[in-house]
């Protein structure tokens, strides 16, 4: 049903200024106008509101009953348009984002710190997924963006470039390899490691990186996520390649972290979403304040 607030508006305009041409004065329209607009609610209504005579005015029994009902109707009508106009103005909500897991390991944190100083209020969703799950949260409108590993193109996502994050292996410091600072991959072919598993979204980087590279490493485990890479490694289950993003500064006292070269393989991490979405003004802001420790660490 269609809500006629302009014949509402000229109807308590009536009836608080006695007069139609002193409520078209205070609407600044025409008395013809403001006729209309009557005459339009009360064949809406199917009552009359107003009875008019050539010198006076005069509310209806069901003017006068509806009379406060039109004031509080325009009243919340106005409450809410000025509620939404802050909260746009003021970027305040809820958000839903998605990530991959080790995006909020060390990347998302110090955002999020700086995202709540500066919009107290506003609470933040995090769904930690799979990076094929963050692409289809992002599709269904599940999330209003999402923070990714680089890959194949959707059509219906654009995406925008954050940071690079480099692989590297992790051991425990009784290891063999745990004094060394870097190490060629291909010295690695002895040793059995813990690798991304065939759902994880590092998978597909690394076998790329390695085939190309004719480098056949030794999958003794494999995890789909890095925190359970790290995890294993800090119980001194074996090695693992992860991202570096992964490892947590200080968390892990006994794991050693080492730089994996020739050739040197990383991932991109990219923001992501819809192309026709129009975010809201609290998940803009945390969006821009992406882009933009992105931006100062380019």
């Amino acid at each position: 049903m269609k809500i006629d607030t302009l014949g509402v508006q000229a109807f308590i305009a009536i009836a608080d200024r006695g007069s139609f041409q002193s409520a078209a004065d205070a609407l600044h329209v025409t008395q013809t106008a403001i006729t209309q607009r009557l005459r339009k609610l009360e064949d809406f209504l199917g009552v009359t509101l107003i009875e008019r005579t050539t010198r006076s005015i005069t509310l209806t029994e069901i003017g006068r009953d509806f009379l406060p009902q039109a004031r509080r109707l325009l009243g919340e009508l106005a409450d809410a348009l000025v509620e939404i106009r802050e909260t746009g103005i003021a970027r305040r909500g809820d958000v839903s984002i998605a990530c991959v897991p080790t995006v909020g390991v060390q990347y998302l944190p110090r955002i999020m710190q700086a995202y709540s100083a500066r919009y107290p209020h506003n609470r933040i969703k995090i769904l930690d997924h799979a990076s094929s799950a963050v692409v289809e949260a992002v599709l269904r409108r599940e999330v209003e963006f999402g923070i990714n590993i680089a890959g194949e193109h959707h059509a219906d996502l654009v995406s925008a470039p954050l940071t690079q994050d480099r692989y590297v292996l992790i051991c425990h410091e009784d290891h063999p390899l745990a004094n060394r600072r870097r190490i060629a991959w291909k010295q690695l072919q002895p040793y059995p490691l813990i690798f991304a598993g065939e759902m994880s979204g590092n998978r597909a980087l690394l076998d790329l990186a390695l085939e190309t590279s004719g480098l056949s490493l030794r999958s003794f485990y494999e995890v789909q996520r890095s925190s359970t890479a790290v995890g294993l490694v800090a119980q001194g289950v074996g090695a693992a390649v992860v991202p570096q993003l992964a490892i947590q500064k200080g968390a892990y006292p006994t794991v050693r972290t080492i730089e994996l070269t020739n050739p040197d393989v990383s991932r991109t991490l990219v923001l992501v979403a819809r192309k026709t979405a129009h975010l809201s003004p609290a998940a803009q802001a945390l969006y821009d304040m992406i882009q933009e420790q992105a931006t100062l660490k380019a």
